[in-house]
């Protein structure tokens, strides 16, 4: 395990920590955490093997959370020394006490095992931070140039975000935790222009809680992708525009994430299925009356949500209320049998623990529920992709991310993908264009037949899931193996409009 950045141990935690908490205890405060944050991210953007853009940063302050007279206060500040920590706890009863008016629901949070003074840092082998610039614009500009040097590219943007996240947390229980997590993604996106018409082919390697070996080494195969790509690209320019309708459809990985994120992910947050979260992107239609009772899939569906699993974008030891994190079920045998929780939510409904979802962005941020590492689960023995595929007479092979649509309520949706193959007895067929899928949550995962087995299994994900007003962003990861869907419905994105 990489010992934790010395730059951030070098300040003064514990003594900060001690002042604020000492205040918050002094002011009355019934319960009271401190956090003080070390963010530093760097973004590297190339356009045709030039560097456009070098952009680093870095975030460090502290804040203090309190609960007095069964109410929230809050306060932030970037005085990294005991007087200016005791001020922001002084600050944070404050405005508990205004807020004490108004308040008409008394806050309390859902017991907490007291875990002592513990250290946890994220699964990785070079911190990219010790890499310099010029070695990472160099890789991106060689792979730049090697999709420029094929005719059918006219442009390639390269893209590199990088993010070292330093936490401490101290509370009035005794939980003091110092945690270090690393993460990166890389993206290089290729241009062609053919017969006056224009489209994208991106990589697809995901976002991962891991180093710079995620570009070096051997756990991606980007010298393999990145020589497919002009064929594909050009493969995808000359493709017919899909005929809309039912079809049978083999959905990749790559694309699956992110229908898991928006239609499981995000509907089975708690706060948000209470009307906690309503005004960003809405509520939920997985409502409490529906928990043990709904059917959310088929039975081939298991979907958990977990903090724990190694390289995930979620992936943290203890969350920004102290909580040790787990796994838990979300669906079951397609049956609906979990939610995600913070401390507040859980107790409000009466679970005797938080499941560790509570998140803050940044020092200045508040913490709120936020969404674990949500994840189907592949099939033991389950098929290959091509078997999956062999299944198939009449329909469509989807793979890579791209636009989406969802209600309020995370039910009704549509997706589209950075390409598609037509599937014809068994076997793909060639390309599509302009392919959106459009279903209802449920419907939709009724309508899945099959999943793959662990050998199709891909952790997806993104840096930049929103939520909160004002708006948070909070990086999460989505496992899932390929998968069938039967009898899906097939827009049209080009006379849609979907796209």
């Amino acid at each position: 395990m990489h010992d934790i950045d010395p730059a951030f141990t070098a300040l003064p935690l514990r003594a900060l920590a001690d002042a604020a908490l000492s205040r918050a205890r002094e002011l009355g405060a019934q319960h009271a955490d401190f956090r003080l944050e070390r963010i530093r991210s760097q973004t590297l953007r190339l356009h045709d093997a030039a560097l456009e853009t070098a952009l680093d940063a870095d975030d460090v302050g502290l804040s203090v959370r309190v609960v007095k007279n069964g109410t929230w206060g809050f306060a932030a500040g970037i005085d990294l020394t005991p007087e200016g920590a005791a001020r922001v706890a002084a600050q944070a009863v404050e405005v508990a006490a205004v807020a004490s008016a108004v308040n008409r629901e008394p806050i309390e949070l859902a017991p907490e095992p007291v875990h002592g003074d513990v250290t946890w840092v994220s699964a990785y082998e070079t911190d990219p931070f010790t890499v310099p610039t010029a070695d990472k614009v160099a890789l991106l500009g060689d792979w730049s140039r090697r999709l420029l040097d094929d005719s059918r590219v006219q442009h390639v943007d390269a893209t590199l975000l990088q993010v070292r996240e330093n936490k401490f947390f101290a509370d009035l229980s005794g939980n003091i935790t110092t945690q270090q997590r690393v993460r990166l993604h890389p993206v290089v996106n290729a241009v062609g222009i053919a017969d006056g018409a224009f489209d994208t082919m991106r990589t697809l390697a995901p976002p991962a809680a891991r180093g710079w070996e995620w570009l070096t080494g051997d756990h991606w195969d980007w010298d393999g992708e990145l020589e497919r790509m002009p064929e594909l690209l050009a493969e995808k320019l000359a493709a017919p525009s899909v005929e809309a309708g039912a079809y049978d459809v083999v959905i990749d990985p790559s694309n699956l994430w992110l229908t898991i994120h928006e239609s499981i992910g995000h509907a089975t947050e708690l706060d948000r299925a209470l009307g906690y979260e309503a005004a960003y992107a809405g509520t939920s239609f997985a409502t409490p009356d529906k928990l043990g009772e709904l059917q959310y899939g088929s039975p081939v569906m298991n979907v958990t949500g977990d903090r724990t699993v190694e390289h995930g974008l979620a992936t943290i030891g203890y969350d920004d209320e102290g909580v040790e994190t787990r796994s838990f079920d979300i669906v079951t045998g397609g049956r609906f049998t979990g939610y995600q929780t913070d401390r507040r939510i859980a107790r409000l409904t009466g679970e005797e623990r938080s499941n560790g979802c509570s998140f803050a962005d940044a020092a200045a941020s508040m913490p709120i529920q936020r969404m674990a590492n949500v994840s189907l689960m592949p099939a033991p023995d389950g098929p290959s992709t091509d078997e999956l595929i062999s299944g198939v007479d009449r329909g469509i092979y989807i793979v890579g991310d791209k636009s989406w649509s969802i209600d309020m309520q995370r039910h009704n949706f549509q997706f589209t993908g950075q390409r598609f193959y037509r599937i014809e007895n068994g076997r793909l067929a060639g390309q599509l264009r302009d392919v959106a899928y459009q279903a209802t949550t449920t419907d939709f995962w009724n309508s899945m037949e099959a999943v793959g087995g662990p050998q199709t299994y891909v952790l997806g994900g993104a840096f930049n899931c929103g939520k909160g007003q004002p708006g948070q962003v909070a990086p999460v990861s989505h496992g899932c193996p390929a998968a069938l869907f039967r009898g899906v419905n097939i827009l049209n994105a080009l006379k849609e409009g979907g796209q």
